[in-house]
């Protein structure tokens, strides 16, 4: 079931890509990147929310039918430039999972902090921007809900295995 959800996340996250869609792989996703071993259930990006990058989001998601999760009757995602300015965050529900798009991280700051806080991977020839550990540490402390705060002390423990194995090279 774990490889069929990863494999989901990252079909969600190469549609928004080669879209050119504006955005930073944060939450747990953004934690299993950096080593941690629990299970996310969605996948939590945070985004430019331009009008111009949520229509391209908007679009990227098209084929994968999106509602509004957070609707009584999970209204479709809709998008025109007039209402793109309406939203601070979207959280969506896919033919192939959970998409929560943010504007501001807490304990990192808004897009711009957050993108200037995070590194580049490579999938399968596709580039993303993932949170950096420092800054996805920062942000689960700043939540504080029990789960983060295991994920914080994985996130540190990996980040002292990772700096150990630093200062031996």
């Amino acid at each position: 079931m774990q490889k069929k959800i990863t494999s989901d996340f990252l079909n969600l996250l190469e549609y928004l890509a080669k879209a050119d869609v504006d955005f930073v792989i944060v939450g747990g996703f953004a934690g299993i990147v950096h080593g941690c071993t629990y299970v996310t259930q969605d996948m939590d990006i945070c985004c430019n929310f331009s009008a111009a990058n949520l229509l391209k989001l908007q679009k990227a998601l098209s084929r994968l039918d999106p509602v509004h999760r957070m609707t009584p009757n999970k209204k479709k995602l809709e998008l025109t430039e007039e209402n793109c300015g309406q939203f601070k965050n979207l959280y969506l529900d896919t033919d192939i999972g959970q998409l929560d798009c943010l504007d501001v991280i807490e304990g990192v700051g808004d897009y711009e902090k957050v993108k200037q806080n995070s590194i580049i991977i490579e999938v399968d020839d596709v580039k993303y921007h993932v949170l950096s550990i420092d800054a996805l540490i920062k942000a689960k402390k700043a939540m504080n809900r029990p789960h983060d705060k295991e994920a914080v002390r994985q996130l540190e423990s990996i980040k002292k295995l990772k700096d150990r194995c630093v200062q031996e090279q």
